[in-house]
């Protein structure tokens, strides 16, 4: 009616409500009526702040990451650091993190993670300090530093067991905590520890009916399952997240359901409509600009298409995918990457031994040096598998029993198996 002024008002005490309530796009359509209706009167202010956060958070979970939500973060955040609010800072340097992770360019993401982490070091907030320990850790974990995430980690859960609320702009920053330590551990080796803390997470979301909070479980949880074996649960929590995300306007948690859906799929033998359907899950995850996940399962579709013979697409896209991971900083995923490069060409017409043996050794040492023992004993049980094809048995022998020892638990998961199957065999 005229009041500019009180509908601004109006729309930055409701738009936070929206997104705590995952009503994103009641959330993004009055953010940005009342950015729209700012004048200079009503610009640089905590009301602006809360605008332009909501706003940028909702379109990144609804459509992915738009110059127009990256953009209104920069000015949110340029206004929490003129406010001097230590929390309000730290939390919109989290979300700067996670617009550029989810982008694909985690050393950027890395640079927001530390200037969160130091903007905490001058309060004595303990919900920045929580906040900031998920972030660094989470970016971490990305670029490949385990021992240094899980550290981070472990310290934002211990912060988070004290405070009451763990939700900041619409976000359960202790759940999502979890979820990426059960990544860290899983690569660390510790698969059943992994999967607990996977499950506790999806409950945790689901209990607090929070929409985005349990797509984001959701979408982490699948691959968890995928990589010690379970696909019966794998398929559940895929199935899960694409009818959750369609429930709820999310649309690049829906890409990411279906390309988990792809390499289930592939991985059970349907590999031509796996591939086709892992193709169709890039491209609309690339189109979001969506690509914190992108190397996973363009290693997935990398094992599709050599499945199918199409051995040169496949060394064509598993050598520009290594060229990416160097360039934006998912080192994590190298020494798979490595692995699977190692896999296709022994499974050319013209099998490449020697390159094989030199990826896989080259496999093996990223994943020493990071304490990646997962990464290690795949690349370790396709070395073992190569030197016994050679007939050399007692050196693949020794290769392969001192990283099958170091797993204390998982017996039952399909790589732990898979390595003592081959060692059974081994004279």
């Amino acid at each position: 009616n005229g009041n500019a002024g009180e509908g601004i008002r109006l729309a930055a005490a409701a738009t936070p409500v929206f997104l705590a309530m995952s009503l994103l796009p009641e959330c993004q359509r009055w953010s940005e009526r009342a950015i729209l209706a700012l004048d200079e009167s009503t610009r640089g202010g905590a009301e602006e702040m809360h605008l332009q956060t909501c706003f940028g958070i909702s379109s990144m979970h609804m459509h992915g990451q738009s110059d127009a939500a990256r953009d209104a973060l920069d000015r949110s955040l340029g206004i929490a650091e003129a406010s001097g609010n230590v929390v309000n800072r730290v939390a919109v340097l989290g979300m700067m993190t996670t617009f550029h992770s989810r982008s694909g360019d985690f050393k950027t993401a890395l640079h927001y993670a530390q200037l969160s982490h130091a903007a905490a070091g001058t309060s004595s907030e303990p919900a920045a300090a929580a906040i900031a320990h998920s972030i660094l850790g989470r970016s971490l974990h990305f670029v490949g530093d385990l021992a240094g995430a899980h550290a981070e980690l472990e310290a934002a859960l211990q912060q988070w067991r004290s405070q009451r609320n763990t939700d900041y702009l619409g976000l359960d920053w202790k759940n999502w905590a979890c979820l990426c330590i059960s990544w860290t551990l899983w690569h660390k080796g510790y698969p059943e520890q992994a999967t607990d803390r996977i499950r506790e997470a999806v409950t945790d979301a689901r209990r607090r009916n929070n929409p985005t909070s349990l797509a984001i479980a959701l979408s982490w949880a699948p691959l968890i399952f995928l990589w010690t074996g379970d696909l019966r649960r794998a398929e559940e929590h895929a199935d899960w997240l694409i009818s959750h995300a369609e429930s709820h306007s999310l649309g690049p948690y829906l890409a990411i359901g279906r390309s988990c859906k792809g390499v289930l799929a592939i991985r059970r033998g349907d590999t031509r409509g796996g591939v086709e359907t892992l193709e169709g899950g890039l491209t609309r995850l690339h189109a979001a600009r969506f690509e914190v996940l992108s190397t996973e399962f363009k290693l997935s579709l990398v094992q599709g298409l050599a499945a199918l013979g199409r051995f040169d697409e496949a060394l064509t896209l598993v050598d520009e995918t290594m060229r990416l991971v160097e360039v934006h900083g998912d080192l994590f995923y190298m020494p798979e990457a490595l692995r699977v490069k190692g896999s296709v060409l022994l499974r050319i017409p013209q099998p490449r031994a020697d390159e094989a043996e030199t990826c896989f050794a080259q496999s093996m040492e990223w994943s020493r040096n990071r304490g990646a023992r997962a990464w290690e004993l795949r690349a370790t049980t396709d070395l073992a598998a190569l030197l016994k094809a050679q007939g050399r048995d007692k050196d693949a022998r020794a290769l392969l029993q001192p990283v099958l020892d170091q797993f204390t638990e998982g017996r039952d998961t399909a790589d732990v198996k898979a390595g003592e199957r081959l060692l059974a065999t081994l004279a």
